[in-house]
């Protein structure tokens, strides 16, 4: 039994039934009895959290097709060098469209594109585009900034804490939209930040959550693969803000929401341009105004007119009418980085290394 087989496959039968065009990937597409699919996730399937959303992209694509596509499914794919295996090996079994989930997986997917020309790799949270290799995202910020807006409203302390799981720019970024939120509402609020240099270690995110309520912290915000943030904050009678998926049921009725993502456009999306050969690589990001971010229910302890605050909040980011990275911005050590009457240029955004004034923590 080699590798792929052992850690398990989801596979579902059937013809292809749709007129395929002709040329580039669709000739392949077109010459299967139904359309092959790898997914690749950096962590366990779990009940909630980052792969459990992938998870939920998968059964679109599912719902969606039905018995025209195959899917092979393989999680707790981390380390680069088995990733790549993983990729070379999906790519040659006759999968035409594979999906890679975490930023991991990006240099493994450059590595094994090229030698596939005619497959179609869609990696989220990648930065590097090639003639077969497309790239989705969220923007996370979006959605941490009105959390970070909640907090501000309901943090007694004027402290929140933030866990994440790498120091890497789609997790800085979002800590400190997450404060930027809290200081529009207190502009004295300060972050603690804690890095796990882990998506996926429990016993290390129970430490560190409890670490940040030893330093007053009343509203922790965890971006690992676990509800462990949300479940200790609550056991110590702080808020919490929960990642990817709704997390209220384990935070002792202490989250304030979510920032929820919702990849299924990009599945399905990806899937029927597959299938139809009209597949090109492209750069998708995406949030609250399509629907890839969302914002889990407020809690009830929320007063109704700080949850109207939000609601607006929530929808003039969408319009584009508020921006959360807006200037004046500095840095830690007082440096502007963005002037007022400014904003933080997108390519700024996916590369942020720096932290904003207010957090408090390092980066390396």
């Amino acid at each position: 039994m080699n590798d792929l087989t052992r850690r398990g496959f989801l596979k579902y039968g059937g013809a292809l039934g749709a007129a395929l065009g002709a040329g580039g990937l669709s000739t392949i597409a077109r010459a299967q009895e139904v359309l092959k699919i790898g997914v690749v996730y950096v962590s366990p399937i779990a009940e909630i959290g980052w792969t459990k959303q992938h998870s939920l992209g998968v059964e679109a694509i599912k719902s969606e097709f039905g018995d025209k596509v195959a899917l092979t499914v393989i999680d707790n794919i981390f380390m680069p060098q088995d990733a790549e295996r993983i990729f070379r090996e999906l790519a040659g079994a006759g999968n035409k469209l594979i999906f890679g989930t975490s930023f991991s997986h990006g240099t493994p997917m450059q590595k094994v594109a090229p030698r596939f020309p005619k497959v179609a790799f869609e990696h989220c949270s990648g930065i590097v585009h090639l003639a077969n290799l497309g790239t989705f995202e969220a923007k996370y910020y979006e959605g941490t900034f009105v959390a970070g807006a909640a907090a501000g409203h309901m943090s007694k302390s004027g402290k929140i804490g933030f866990i994440g799981g790498f120091p890497i720019p789609d997790i800085v970024g979002p800590a400190n939209a997450l404060l930027l939120g809290a200081q529009s509402v207190n502009p004295n609020a300060t972050c603690n930040a804690i890095f796990l240099n882990s998506w996926f270690d429990p016993g290390k995110e129970k430490e560190a959550a409890k670490t940040l309520l030893s330093q007053g912290c009343d509203v922790i915000c965890s971006m690992t693969d676990t509800a462990t943030g949300v479940q200790v904050a609550g056991e110590g009678g702080a808020w919490s803000i929960g990642y990817a998926s709704d997390m209220a049921k384990f935070s002792a009725g202490k989250q304030l929401t979510s920032f929820v993502l919702d990849w299924t456009s990009d599945y399905v999306g990806a899937a029927k341009a597959v299938a139809a050969g009209t597949w090109k690589p492209e750069v998708r990001w995406d949030g609250l105004a399509a629907g890839v971010v969302k914002m889990a229910p407020y809690n009830d302890g929320i007063p109704a007119d700080t949850k109207a605050k939000l609601k607006q909040l929530e929808a003039d980011i969408g319009s584009g009418k508020v921006h959360p990275y807006a200037g004046e911005l500095k840095d830690q050590d007082g440096n502007v980085k963005v002037a007022s009457g400014s904003v933080l240029a997108d390519d700024d955004i996916r590369g942020m290394n720096w932290f904003v004034k207010g957090m408090i923590g390092k980066l390396s």
